[in-house]
């Protein structure tokens, strides 16, 4: 093989002599062209594989966005199911243990401070691993609250069992069979249908056909069945242990002062008397003379899916009629 002949320019005579390298410049010059090569190798690869993605990354892919969309439907569920949890843990705290006479369960014991901001705005920005552990941290969550729940209930069973006579009394069902009205108005601020001022309705109006049969919602005795000032013809039972209920606008009373009721006997029959715009009936529960929200007095007679259903429409209904 023919050696190769380099030429090295020489300014103080302006030509090109004849150049002979050493071992070292030989090897330094090798090492640089090396050197760029393998630059421009990486380079290229580096560009090719942002550019020009293979099958398989391709695949890997479209299988991360799939289970990123997947991550916010679960996220979205379990967002629900901290909801129902929240109303599950108030529920207990507000009626259930005040009427058993127990203290409200501890935050601690609640294992508070799960989030339930959206979060998917932020999954673009998360790693798999950190989507995964994220996850899982809030249903590992989830469970301890559902599991104090639990003990909660199995708490509240054992102390059921000493205040049956209690329960009894305690205003927990519907006074109206839930096929034969239609929510109206809920508790809370309501504009007055007649006088057009906002004014806080203290109970429940349930819209029916008149003549629609009306229970007692509770074990009592029945302290005014007759005519009252804006409620129209009206039965009220004391259940004692605090609790009186009240219903109004009827259109026939059933029951007599003084007469001892049980839960689901026929008082009376709906209808629009008193300061009223049509037939329906007006429901309150009271304990120690201060209005509560009815919804939460219905434990006996709904589903947990009935019950959801009736805050909703409860919360929603604006139309009220007395």
């Amino acid at each position: 093989m023919a050696r190769h002949i380099f030429y090295k320019y020489n300014p103080e005579t302006d030509n090109f002599e004849r150049y002979f390298p050493s071992m070292k410049d030989r090897f330094t010059s090798g090492m640089k062209i090396s050197l760029v090569s393998i630059i421009l190798a990486a380079l290229f690869i580096v560009l090719f594989s942002y550019v020009f993605a293979t099958p398989t990354e391709k695949n890997l892919m479209a299988e991360n966005k799939r289970l990123k969309s997947q991550y916010g439907v679960i996220t979205a569920r379990l967002d629900n199911m901290l909801d129902v949890m929240d109303r599950m843990e108030e529920r207990d705290d507000n009626f259930y243990r005040v009427m058993m006479q127990l203290d409200p369960a501890s935050e601690s014991r609640r294992i508070s401070g799960i989030e339930h901001e959206n979060r998917y705005s932020q999954l673009s920005r998360l790693s798999d691993s950190q989507l995964v552990d994220q996850l899982s941290k809030r249903m590992n969550l989830l469970e301890k609250r559902i599991y104090s729940q639990l003990q909660s209930f199995d708490q509240l069973e054992e102390a059921l069992g000493n205040q049956q006579d209690r329960l009894a009394h305690i205003p927990s069902v519907l006074p109206i069979n839930i096929a034969d009205y239609t929510m109206s108005s809920g508790y809370g601020y309501r504009v007055d249908p007649i006088y057009g001022s906002s004014k806080f309705h203290e109970g429940l109006d349930f819209a029916a056909a008149q003549g629609t049969d009306v229970f007692a919602t509770g074990d009592g005795i029945v302290s005014i069945a007759g005519r009252e000032k804006g409620y129209g013809n009206c039965v009220d039972i004391n259940h004692g242990y605090n609790y009186v209920t009240r219903y109004a606008h009827l259109s026939e009373i059933l029951v007599r002062p003084g007469e001892e009721v049980k839960r689901g006997q026929l008082i009376g029959k709906v209808g629009s008397t008193g300061k009223s715009t049509g037939p329906h009936l007006h429901y309150e529960v009271r304990y120690k003379n201060i209005a509560q929200n009815p919804v939460n007095f219905y434990f006996m007679d709904l589903t947990p899916e009935e019950y959801y259903e009736m805050i909703q429409i409860a919360e929603n209904a604006g139309h009220v009629m007395d």
